[in-house]
């Protein structure tokens, strides 16, 4: 059991008979009023998200959840397939359970695959992963660290901002946290 004031992004929850993953907490004190924990939280069942405020003395079941190293393989029409990487058992595992995290899974990722009560809810990634530009504006010659910053598209889809001296064909290592560029790899 967790206190409600303990919530935490990234946290999941049994609520409701439901499984929810905790997107943002805000705790709210108004006035002369008792405090409470306005949530945002995604129902990991139905992928709905849901808002919701939890009393500040309320106490949550938190869910236990298994861990197991898998690495991805490759992604087609029947899912995301992942290997187990002791028994490699490969599982699959569907776009919507997934979410975002599709963007960030390249061939041959670590990932951990998170169970519950032996159904995969969900994978968790490393903190970075190194990607590929695929296209972006030519490089700048002489160009220099700065604000400025331009569009490119990796090699699973997703389009981030990078300094103007990368350019196509560079590996760049991504933040999967906030889906931005760290820096490049060479």
């Amino acid at each position: 059991m967790v206190k409600a004031t303990q919530l935490r992004p990234g946290m999941i929850i049994q609520h409701d008979g439901d499984l929810y993953a905790i997107f943002s907490v805000d705790h709210r004190t108004p006035g002369n009023k008792r405090g409470s924990m306005q949530t945002k939280m995604r129902n990991l069942r139905t992928g709905s998200i849901v808002d919701h405020r939890f009393r500040a003395e309320e106490f949550l079941e938190r869910a236990i959840l298994d861990e197991v190293e898998y690495e991805f393989l490759y992604g087609d029409a029947d899912g995301y397939h992942f290997m187990n990487q002791q028994t490699y058992e490969q599982i699959a595992l569907t776009k919507e359970l997934l979410g975002e995290t599709v963007d960030y899974l390249i061939p041959n990722l670590p990932v951990k695959v998170e169970f519950h009560e032996g159904k995969a809810i969900g994978v968790l990634l490393p903190d970075t992963v190194d990607m590929t530009v695929v296209d972006t504006e030519p490089s700048i010659q002489k160009a220099t660290a700065s604000a400025v910053m331009k569009p490119a598209k990796l090699e699973t889809g997703l389009v981030i901002n990078v300094p103007p001296f990368v350019g196509t064909g560079d590996k760049v290592r991504v933040d999967t946290t906030e889906g931005r560029y760290v820096q490049r790899v060479q």
